[in-house]
């Protein structure tokens, strides 16, 4: 038997599963897809496994792959229901930071630093249940951070084409890639039906995130997000910082942005270097008791 415990970032869901569960070893992808699966498994967006402490194997691999030189608490990887690595999640973040306080691992008001094979992320539990606040790192405009096919360059109002439609984008890097449709009033059915060719498009080598973005007012944004081994999503952290870095170096709003999701809203703030802020709620979903399928 294996116990996990599931959350959800605005209907954005993660279960965790414990490095003592894991005993080492590694899970593998079919248990990947298996427990994410909706109606075989136990259904979510992703898995987060950690906490993988100073020293120990599953910690130095990240860090080096993630070239971290900073002392953290502790790391933790983040897989996709395809069973691919993600290098971050704004709310796979915030709902790890949340299973560290459940466990008493963390304190309320005092910052603390985890690794993440998309770098160090700061994180601050203001409320358990309603705010908290992950320092994202800085947004990336240039090419190579992505990469987009071709010469290195920022990548703003690009144009591209798919199922002889034509749309533009900003891309931007948040220790993830992310594709930025602009233009477009975002539906679900948009998302479901240009994500995946978006995401699979040959100018994205590794794959990227799209989310379908519209300015609702000076400090506002809507968005619809499709995510890289994932698929369609209620909301994600990572996407809301893209797309509100993305909307503040185009001029089309000012920081603070609140950025509308189906899911619910999530604040973020750009500072002038770039660097991004995201503070929104995480919520418990249930604790299971695995008694499927053997995982390992």
């Amino acid at each position: 038997m294996t116990h996990l415990r599931k959350y959800h970032g605005l209907g954005n869901d993660y279960l965790v599963l414990d490095a003592s569960e894991l005993s080492g070893r590694t899970l593998p992808p079919d248990s990947i897809r298996l427990l994410c699966a909706p109606h075989y498994g136990a259904g979510s967006d992703g898995i987060l496994t950690g906490p993988f402490l100073p020293g120990s194997p599953d910690y130095q691999d990240i860090t080096s792959r993630a070239g971290i030189t900073t002392p953290c608490l502790c790391a933790f990887r983040i897989w996709n229901p395809d069973a691919s690595e993600a290098e971050k999640s704004g709310n796979g973040v915030r709902i790890f930071a949340r299973y560290l306080f459940d466990q008493g691992l963390v304190r309320k008001n005092k910052e603390f630093a985890l690794a993440t094979l998309g770098g160090v992320v700061r994180v601050t539990i203001l409320d358990p249940d309603s705010a908290i606040r992950a320092d994202m790192g800085h947004a990336r405009f240039q090419s190579p951070d992505f990469p987009v096919e071709g010469t290195p360059h920022d990548a703003l109002k690009e144009h591209i084409e798919v199922n002889g439609r034509g749309f533009r984008f900003c891309a931007v890097s948040v220790g993830n890639p992310h594709c930025v449709v602009l233009g477009e009033r975002p539906t679900p059915e948009l998302a479901h039906t240009y994500g995946p060719c978006l995401e699979t498009h040959p100018r994205f080598p590794n794959r990227i995130n799209v989310q379908f973005l519209e300015v609702l007012g000076e400090h506002d944004i809507r968005i619809e997000i499709w995510e890289r081994g994932a698929g369609y999503t209620l909301a994600s952290g990572t996407s809301s910082s893209a797309c509100a870095a993305a909307a503040v170096r185009l001029g089309l709003c000012q920081s603070p942005v609140s950025v509308h999701a189906p899911g619910g809203v999530l604040q973020v703030e750009v500072a002038p270097d770039w660097n991004i802020t995201l503070t929104g709620p995480v919520a418990p979903v249930y604790d299971l008791i695995w008694r499927g399928k053997p995982l390992f």
